[in-house]
């Protein structure tokens, strides 16, 4: 069982933080740390550059003569480089990002909270809690998952989920739970033969439940600890899901656990897929994904307006897909043809194949019209792998929208901030500095 001493924490802090850290001095006007007593972290997986432009396009309204801002628009104030430690090259993966923007230290791709020496490191969220704040993550993966994973666990690689999901219990900040609040996926690797996590869990006073209906009957405010595993493994897709937006019915449920509390919370919201329906180039999905995190940051927005004390920032660990606006010489990019979609496009390409469905039933649940060929094609197909494929390719070229890449690239990403200390994120950044800036607001708080 590993725990962090406040004597241990104070030489780490001033080595690995304050003399890392210019950024705050030298290019912006200091906040005032003490205004802070909220902390609401979101990090968009997978959401480079594009993402937030073309959810822009997607939700303009055709009767304008110009294109409406959104929530992403209003709350821009800079970017982030996300390269992993050099011995890992330019381009990064989550585990290595999200290190980054959890402990203000560059690391290897897939070191979960460790060093390129595979040390453990001080997370912010750990921080949080020893200065006595109520803590939480929400995410729409499975919680176990690299982004969330990061705050909580120590481990060589990301793919050790079991020992992560332990770790998200024998993990300590001064003898305590790391995380007061946990609302994701992830029931696979909290029940196992070897070990029984809930059980642990709920002997230790969390409750727990395993619906999203579950959440509404925790009692707003009752400082409650709460484990929620919503599903076996990740939640389903927003476009799947029960609940129209289910990140943003997490987060408010999150957030009305752990407000209320004299020193304050600190909150972990990942929007999961945006990173899978990149590496699925698949747009709908993608879309979908953006409109849910669009909805929950506007919440955000809504809520520091009435709790002042209350700082969000939102940035994305890196992009995925090489997504493009315009495609094969096309100046356009048309997202009307995804408005309509009844269900993501896999579980349409799932119910083409498994319900041996028309081309009038699938016209019916893609919202618009095939071409014979079109149809012929998708119903055609040998399985659903190809089904869905084919699917994309009509959704591509109705949008036109491009791709590059079924995997991450190292641009960077944009970086949003609003409430007390937000300017310490404006302009170009390093990820690690964002988890610096964090650390600084932390240490400075009452």
């Amino acid at each position: 069982m590993r725990q962090y001493k406040k004597r241990v924490l104070s030489t780490l802090f001033v080595t690995s933080i304050f003399s890392a850290n210019s950024f705050a001095d030298t290019n912006q006007t200091k906040a005032s740390p003490a205004a802070v007593k909220n902390i609401i972290m979101v990090v968009a997986d997978g959401m480079g550059p594009v993402y937030p432009v073309l959810y822009r396009n997607f939700k303009d309204d055709p009767k304008t003569n110009r294109v409406e801002e959104t929530v992403f628009d209003r709350l821009l104030v800079g970017t982030a480089a996300t390269y992993p430690h050099i011995t890992s090259g330019f381009v990064t993966d989550s585990a290595a990002s999200a290190t980054a923007l959890a402990t203000g230290v560059k690391t290897y791709n897939g070191a979960i909270g460790v060093d390129i020496n595979k040390k453990p490191l001080l997370t912010v969220l750990e921080y949080a809690k020893i200065q006595g704040m109520r803590t939480g993550l929400v995410s729409t993966s499975q919680i176990v998952h690299a982004t969330p994973a990061s705050y909580i666990a120590k481990n060589e690689s990301r793919r050790n989920y079991n020992d992560i999901a332990d770790d998200f219990f024998d993990n300590r900040a001064e003898g305590k739970i790391v995380a007061d609040v946990m609302i994701g996926g992830g029931v696979d690797y909290f029940i196992r033969d070897d070990r029984n996590l809930v059980q642990e869990f709920t002997d230790s006073g969390y409750q727990y439940v395993d619906t999203f209906p579950g959440l509404s009957v925790l009692k707003p405010g009752s400082q409650t600890n709460v484990l929620a595993l919503l599903a076996d493994v990740a939640l389903p897709a927003a476009m799947d899901s029960e609940f129209d937006t289910p990140l943003l019915t997490m987060s408010k449920a999150a957030i009305e656990q752990l407000e209320n509390n004299q020193h304050g919370y600190f909150l972990l919201i990942e929007a999961s897929q945006v990173d899978w329906a990149g590496h699925a180039n698949d747009i709908a999905y993608a879309m979908a994904e953006m409109e849910d995190l669009a909805t929950t940051m506007s919440y955000l927005e809504s809520y520091v307006q009435q709790h002042q004390d209350t700082l969000v920032v939102l940035t994305a660990d890196h992009n995925t897909g090489g997504v493009s606006i315009g495609a094969k010489g096309k100046y356009q990019w048309q997202g009307k043809w995804l408005k309509n979609l009844k269900m993501s496009p896999a579980e349409i390409a799932r119910t083409i194949r498994e319900d041996a469905i028309s081309k009038s039933q699938i016209e019916a649940l893609l919202g618009f019209s095939l071409t014979e060929q079109q149809a012929k094609d998708l119903l055609s197909a040998e399985d659903n792998k190809h089904t869905y494929i084919k699917l994309k390719a009509i959704l591509d070229q109705k949008t036109h929208t491009g791709w590059t890449t079924g995997g991450h690239t190292g641009v960077d990403v944009p970086v949003y901030a609003t409430g007390p200390g937000a300017e310490k994120f404006f302009g170009h950044q390093d990820n690690t500095d964002i988890g610096k800036q964090v650390f600084q607001i932390l240490n400075h708080k009452d």
